[in-house]
């Protein structure tokens, strides 16, 4: 399907991309990579008159190292999250994440605060980013604010983003030592597909290697939004290490869920597998064997 013609403007810097937000208003959308609003145009489910190409804004580029924190700009493909040297070690799971989306076409186009602002419940980077505690850094011209990433999403294409406002930079803090990380995707295919369910984990073991010191857990697909499990952390964090305590905790994590029947999945398979993965994510921490599955 033909697109419906709009204008296009090309900004070098956020001053001159503010100036056109406040210009236009509710008739312009941003635009990077474009591999969702574009399909959303071509099937006509929205229809902006006026386009901003983001691209060419240096100050939403490039990762930058300050004090204990990452500061990863809006505009990073999800190819160079992949292969990012600064995502090494501590923050290898949103390595890991961003190789789970589409294509290496797709990867070398969408870009990490494109996949975010669409809010998509079945964004692979947001589980990631959310057992981290990552923050969103939201500008517009009348300043910044900084929000932890958990209160960022609204809804199905919804979040937190104000008029004139645009997501400059994720911000990452450095997790503890004897951190540990698993993200598993289940989906129709092994590869080149929207999530089905998703879950990230994140464990921090004590130096006897015999307790959960800390616990995070986050979920894709299974909500209106990407979800922190906050009751099976509580219920984990401080324990021993027990695979059968897991499985309680991934009990509460099927509770905390309202998956949606689509035909991809039905909800009640959707919250059956919360439980599957969440044990294997875990189990993958901890190093213990998991069968081949695919995921």
């Amino acid at each position: 399907m033909r697109l419906k013609p709009f204008e296009f403007f090309n900004p070098s810097s956020l001053s001159e991309t503010f100036e056109l937000l406040s210009r236009y208003g509710p008739d312009v959308r941003l635009i990077a990579g474009g591999t969702d609003l574009l399909v959303q145009m071509k099937q006509r489910l929205t229809k902006p008159d006026r386009l901003i190409n983001l691209l060419n804004v240096s100050e939403l580029k490039g990762i930058k190292k300050q004090g204990n924190s990452l500061r990863l700009g809006a505009l990073l493909k999800h190819a160079e999250l992949e292969q990012a040297e600064g995502l090494n070690g501590d923050y290898k799971i949103l390595a890991k994440a961003a190789h789970k989306i589409g294509s290496p076409q797709i990867r070398h186009l969408g870009t990490l605060g494109g996949n975010l602002c669409n809010a998509s419940p079945s964004a692979d980077t947001a589980p990631a980013l959310l057992v981290l505690e990552a923050e969103v850094l939201l500008v517009s011209r009348n300043g910044e604010r900084c929000l932890p990433l958990e209160t960022f999403f609204k809804g199905p294409g919804q979040t937190e983003l104000k008029k004139g406002e645009v997501l400059k930079e994720v911000i990452l803090h450095s997790p503890p030592v004897e951190s540990r990380f698993s993200y598993l995707k289940l989906g129709r295919r092994k590869s080149m597909d929207l999530a089905l369910v998703s879950a990230a984990v994140l464990l921090t073991i004590d130096r006897m290697g015999k307790k959960f010191e800390k616990v995070r857990i986050a979920l894709g697909s299974v909500s209106p939004t990407p979800i922190r499990v906050r009751e099976a952390e509580s219920l984990l964090e401080g324990q021993p290490i027990d695979m059968n305590l897991v499985g309680q905790g991934a009990e509460l994590a099927q509770n905390a869920c309202r998956p949606i029947s689509d035909i991809r999945a039905s909800a009640e398979y959707r919250r059956k597998m919360v439980k599957v993965l969440i044990e294997r994510a875990v189990r993958e921490c901890l190093g213990l064997p998991i069968s081949p599955t695919g995921i």
